[in-house]
């Protein structure tokens, strides 16, 4: 297979994602400003990640990663040592939104600091104030091959 038809298939298996992940969260409920406004946190979550701002970082933590790490400084040390495709991704793109229970649970395609591919399954709580924080992170080796 050409590298250009390679290229192209990955990009429809990725718009594929895109699409099936919107239909479902709409499908379930989940409003467009609350997708906007998840993405939003995980963003600027990676962008101070990125730029190795660990109080802006632990401050889009919700309560119950905040009560495990304690300190910016341990979460900060857990990010670098277990989550190396979050704490410093070469490049991401949101995909698949769901509703899954009172969270809201937003796929992100990640490609990591050593080309690999990942999936960051990201889980989201709207706080008592409105604000959506993060509940929790996971990542699985992506099952799309990559050129």
């Amino acid at each position: 297979m050409g590298v250009v038809m390679a290229a192209a298939i990955r990009f429809l298996v990725l718009l594929y994602c895109v699409t099936v992940g919107s239909i479902d969260a709409l499908a379930q409920g989940s409003n467009t400003e609350d997708g906007a406004a998840v993405r939003s946190v995980i963003e600027r979550q990676l962008d101070a990640f990125r730029r190795d701002d660990g109080v802006a970082a632990f401050g889009y933590a919700a309560p119950n990663i905040k009560s495990r790490f304690g300190t910016v400084d341990n979460f900060m040390a857990m990010v670098r040592q277990g989550y190396p495709p979050v704490y410093r991704p070469r490049s991401y793109v949101f995909t698949e939104l769901k509703v899954s229970g009172p969270e809201l649970e937003q796929r992100v395609s990640i490609v990591g600091p050593d080309d690999d591919d990942w999936i960051a399954i990201y889980t989201l709580e709207r706080q008592p104030d409105g604000n959506w924080q993060i509940t929790s992170c996971r990542l699985v080796r992506s099952e799309v091959p990559r050129v």
